[in-house]
């Protein structure tokens, strides 16, 4: 696949060398199998991949900007990067700006984790008060108000990669992850060893949204975007790094 996209890619940079880039925000909390990042470039990945195909069908070359989490928002607000992907609008309340959103793309499954010796299922609500691994500049909002009421505490790490290797450590009991990054940390490990899924947090359709203005080719990314979900690219990308592919699009809730 990767081989695949960077072949396209070539046959494409002529054509697309005149053309204003199309400018993605990437968040450096993001982990495989979302994104692998190498001297702050992604190289690879779900989100890396799928963004690469979106700009080079979307007749553009694509320009990749790593940023922080915190940072994003801000970004596309002042004009620095068109195309945000992996979002929801639920995390985005104060959201400023003129965006238009796709369709859904993608689900995310955020779980609490443990390690194997402590793979019981917990209640976060009834959890003694200790500190949680997570991501910095990532929202939490079924713990929120547990942080808010100090009964958790939050022990931020700059990825997801970091969190669940603090883990391993035993810098805490319990982490926070999606889906996704826990099945591909836990390739690494042995059976006895791997981190245990002991609360499901949160379900989410997300998708990408894109700077409502003159010079990004709005339309032609969103219908790109659509046709990728549709014919099943978009699956095979994920099914290309999880071995699982995603609901078809019909069957998705719209997001909100």
């Amino acid at each position: 696949m990767r081989s695949a996209l960077g072949a396209l890619l070539l046959m494409c940079a002529g054509a697309h060398a005149s053309e204003v880039p199309l400018r993605f925000a990437i968040a450096d909390g993001w982990a495989m199998p979302l994104v692998q990042l190498e001297n702050g470039v992604p190289t690879q990945g779900i989100l890396h991949d799928m963004m690469t195909s979106l700009a080079t069908q979307s007749g553009v070359p694509a320009q990749f900007n790593v940023m922080p989490r915190t940072r994003i928002q801000s970004a596309m607000e002042h004009g620095e990067v068109d195309v945000r992907c992996y979002a929801a609008q639920s995390w985005l309340p104060n959201q400023s700006g003129d965006y238009i959103w796709s369709i859904p793309l993608f689900f995310q499954r955020d779980l609490l984790i443990s390690t194997a010796s402590n793979p019981e299922a917990v209640v976060p609500e009834s959890m003694p008060r200790q500190s949680i691994g997570t991501v910095l500049g990532y929202t939490y909002p079924t713990l929120q108000p547990l942080f808010d009421d100090n009964r958790l505490q939050r022990e931020d790490a700059r990825n997801q990669e970091q969190v669940l290797e603090k883990l391993i450590a035993g810098r805490y009991r319990y982490a926070v992850s999606n889906q996704w990054t826990l099945d591909w940390f836990n390739q690494r490990l042995s059976l006895d060893q791997q981190l245990q899924g002991v609360a499901v947090l949160q379900e989410q359709n997300v998708g990408c949204f894109v700077r409502n203005a003159p010079e990004v080719p709005v339309q032609r990314v969103l219908r790109t975007l659509l046709r990728m979900k549709m014919s099943g690219e978009i699956d095979d990308i994920i099914r290309l790094y999880t071995g699982a592919g995603e609901p078809p699009v019909d069957s998705v809730p719209v997001l909100p």
